[in-house]
């Protein structure tokens, strides 16, 4: 076990893992911990919630000052991650081209051990940007050749949770509707990341040698039966609608493109009419604008029955 002066690492300390993780390394005592993240806000809001950590704005994907925080480091958590984009090149610079910089400054400092947090994506079906990048991501911390273990969590929920449950939240709040592709019946493990952080500090103290664990939370739940969990605990009052699989991707918005949804009410039947969104924005539903989809493919007007909570 590492003693409480003993130097530790994290990259990516801002984010929903990075943010959890470090306030529970203070709270067990760890006296030396440098946070890392290129994200202004969030390493602010770090800074507020637990003082007494080093952390440094930095760009692991440009060499820098911030290497010089490896020295002395008895562990690193390798813990950053691009989760959402546009484009692969960010996911390469921020999961890749940074990674590698990361591993080369732990190999020149000669930091004992790392513990790399993963995700569960890497033998998923799933072929996106996150999950290709997030392979290769693996695929360079084996090839570096340095002790390390690899932890692949699953989806994710807790404090500082804006990009996972805390989306589908916001996007309860802002949505006339919450689209559910199909039944919504297909299970879900999600994982409390407090608990996640008490496995990251066991394997920092045990240091598996090259070993690979894959995590999920403990209970099981339907897709469904989370937004209505969500929608219950937050009080918000978005009816949940079941669709068919390509309407609901509609609704998400498809290759990064959002869409938008029109609510139409017709004496008793609930109907949907559907328009292609171009403006360049990442949200989702945003307003309507743009063409109609094509008409070859869904004629004049495309509607669809369906049914809501």
């Amino acid at each position: 076990m590492l003693a409480p002066n003993d130097k530790v690492v994290v990259t990516g300390a801002a984010g929903l893992v990075g943010q959890n993780l470090v306030r529970h390394l203070k709270i067990r005592g760890h006296e030396s911990v440098i946070a890392l993240d290129k994200h202004p806000r969030n390493t602010a809001v770090l800074r507020a919630e637990v003082p007494g950590v080093e952390v440094i704005d930095a760009d692991l994907a440009e060499p820098g000052e911030w290497e010089r925080s490896f020295e002395g480091a008895r562990v690193l958590l390798l813990n950053h991650a691009q989760i959402s984009g546009l484009s692969y090149e960010e996911f390469e610079r921020n999961n890749v081209v940074s990674t590698r910089n990361v591993l080369r400054a732990a190999r020149d400092w000669e930091v004992p051990y790392i513990v790399h947090i993963s995700s569960s994506v890497v033998h998923s079906k799933a072929d996106d940007f996150y999950s290709r990048s997030k392979t290769v991501q693996e695929e360079v911390v084996q090839s570096f050749g340095l002790p390390h273990c690899i932890l692949r969590p699953t989806l994710m929920f807790g404090w500082f949770d804006r990009k996972h449950l805390g989306w589908l939240r916001r996007f309860l709040d802002r949505s006339p509707l919450f689209p559910v592709p199909g039944d919504g019946a297909f299970i879900r493990q999600p994982l409390y990341a407090g608990d996640f952080c008490k496995i990251v500090l066991a394997c920092m103290d045990e240091q598996p040698q090259g070993a690979v664990f894959d995590i999920s939370g403990r209970e099981e739940i339907t897709y469904i039966d989370m937004i209505r969990t969500i929608r219950r605990v937050t009080g918000a009052k978005t009816p949940i609608v079941r669709l068919p699989y390509p309407v609901s991707g509609l609704c998400f918005g498809w290759q990064g493109k959002p869409c938008a949804i029109r609510l139409l009410r017709h004496n008793s039947w609930k109907r949907l009419s559907f328009q292609r969104h171009f403006r360049p924005s990442t949200g989702p539903l945003a307003s309507v604008c743009g063409r109609p989809l094509s008409r070859k493919r869904y004629g004049r007007r495309s509607w669809i029955r369906f049914t809501h909570e």
